[in-house]
């Protein structure tokens, strides 16, 4: 065998081995045969249970509740310090903003009393 068409066999084993969408395929146990029904000895699906509307409230608290207790929530050191970084923050650029405004203010009324406006 050459060696290009043992490279052309083993692309082709390798592509065999997932469908198209790039999953590979369902395991299928060993010792069962499809069937004469054709639908490739899978069994139907069941459909989804529908629970009631005060149910799904009930686990959506409880999900809730369980996702809340696995939260990492900050001390109250790390708050104090976020909160004030937030406010030093806020008043830099509250200042930068000012200073910046009055500047492009200043500089077309300067505009305007040189073009005659």
């Amino acid at each position: 065998m050459s060696e290009d068409s043992a490279e052309l066999e083993t692309e082709t084993a390798a592509a065999d081995e997932f469908d198209s969408s790039g999953a590979p395929p369902a395991k299928v146990a060993s010792g069962t045969s499809s069937g004469s029904s054709g639908d490739g000895g899978r069994r139907p699906s069941k459909a989804p249970v529908k629970h009631g509307f005060f149910e799904r409230i009930g686990q959506f608290i409880r999900d809730t509740r369980a996702e809340m207790r696995r939260v990492s929530w900050p001390t109250a050191v790390m708050v104090k310090n976020t909160t004030i970084i937030t406010l030093v923050a806020v008043v830099f650029f509250a200042a930068y903003l000012f200073a910046v405004d009055r500047v492009w203010a200043f500089l077309i009324e300067r505009l305007k009393g040189l073009l005659g406006g």
